[in-house]
């Protein structure tokens, strides 16, 4: 005598694959991917006066040797970050809610406030030093301080949410827009003349990337509805 848990008639393999795709359309359900990347644009479009009204560039009076440093990041960036991790969660949670499901992204918010302090404390740290200790640094260090940058902290970010939601396609987004922000691109663009500004094409680059992306994932969820 067995026990047969199978309803009569039914495929263990068909039950099997119905479960996986529920679960996976549930995934799906889930995601405000282009909320997250408009409120990220926002955040990187709006700290550009930030940046360039607290930005200091002293060249003294021979004018060889220039001391810059982006003062904004640290007055504007992290609260901004915090506030954008903080609206992207709630977003989620409402999403999942009404949907009557449940949201995964608090690993995702813990993550941005992690970085975000993570790359406030680096940036204070190399503020207190590099003034009174000046150095040239090799390409790589460059790269790893455009990584713990807060434009490099958002990919970062955005990794893990992609491992969350599951999302291939947000995972090679961004893997895009870590290769801009990393290298960086700035498609042949540049302020001619103005140092004081040298810093916008790749800040508007970026921005414009994440705008892009929120576009696309919007445009990709109305068409699945």
């Amino acid at each position: 005598m067995t026990t047969d848990s199978v309803p009569a008639g039914g495929d263990p393999r068909r039950l099997l694959s119905e479960a996986r795709g529920l679960a996976r359309r549930v995934r799906v359900d889930q995601r405000v991917t282009w909320f997250a990347l408009l409120v990220l644009a926002a955040v990187t479009f709006v700290g550009i006066p930030f940046d360039w009204h607290f930005l200091v560039l002293d060249c003294g009076g021979g004018g060889t040797m220039c001391q810059f440093s982006r003062q904004g990041v640290l007055y504007y960036w992290p609260p901004a970050l915090l506030l954008a991790y903080a609206a992207i969660a709630v977003c989620y949670v409402r999403v999942a809610r009404a949907r009557g499901l449940g949201a995964r992204v608090l690993p995702y918010a813990l993550a941005g406030v992690a970085l975000t302090v993570l790359f406030t404390a680096a940036w204070v740290a190399a503020r207190l030093y590099f003034p009174t200790h000046p150095q040239h640094f090799p390409d790589w260090v460059l790269v790893l301080d455009r990584l713990i940058a807060p434009w490099g902290t958002i990919g970062v970010a955005l990794l893990v949410l992609a491992r969350l939601e599951r999302n291939v396609g947000l995972l090679a987004f961004t893997l895009g827009y870590l290769a801009v922000v990393l290298v960086p691109i700035d498609f042949g663009w540049h302020w001619q003349g103005q140092n004081s500004t040298m810093f916008l094409p790749q800040q508007f680059i970026n921005g414009t990337v994440l705008l892009l992306g929120a576009i696309g994932f919007a445009l990709a969820g109305r068409r699945r509805r």
